[in-house]
């Protein structure tokens, strides 16, 4: 699957996506830093990649419809630290081989993962 790493993220978060055979570029490493939230969905669109995020905005399925894009994960944590977020990211793989992502949007908590897609719309 191809994702696009929000700036919000830990390097990890990529390198934990590319161990699962995913293939995971960061907005740092496209040179979309301090790009707008339309420019960036705008790109995953475009690219077919499915953007992962702390930016809640992205969960707002009006302005950004998640059956336009290739799915969005918005991650919502209690705590925002590097070892938390790249365990939560290990357990998303696994929910990735039970689920389909693309056209979704999954906003993911520390217990649990709430999938929204278009049928629900």
């Amino acid at each position: 699957m191809l994702f696009k790493i929000d700036e919000n993220l830990p390097a990890e978060v990529s390198a934990v996506l590319s161990a699962a055979k995913h293939d995971a570029r960061t907005v740092a490493s496209e040179g979309l830093q301090g790009s707008s939230d339309a420019t960036l969905y705008a790109a995953c669109r475009q690219e077919g990649r499915a953007l992962i995020t702390l930016d809640v905005d992205f969960a707002d399925i009006r302005t950004y419809p998640p059956q336009e894009a290739g799915g969005m994960i918005v991650l919502r944590l209690a705590r925002l630290d590097r070892d938390r977020i790249v365990r939560v990211m290990s357990r998303i793989i696994a929910t990735l081989e039970q689920e389909q992502l693309e056209h979704k949007l999954w906003i993911v908590d520390d217990s649990r993962v709430r999938i929204r897609g278009p049928e629900e719309g």
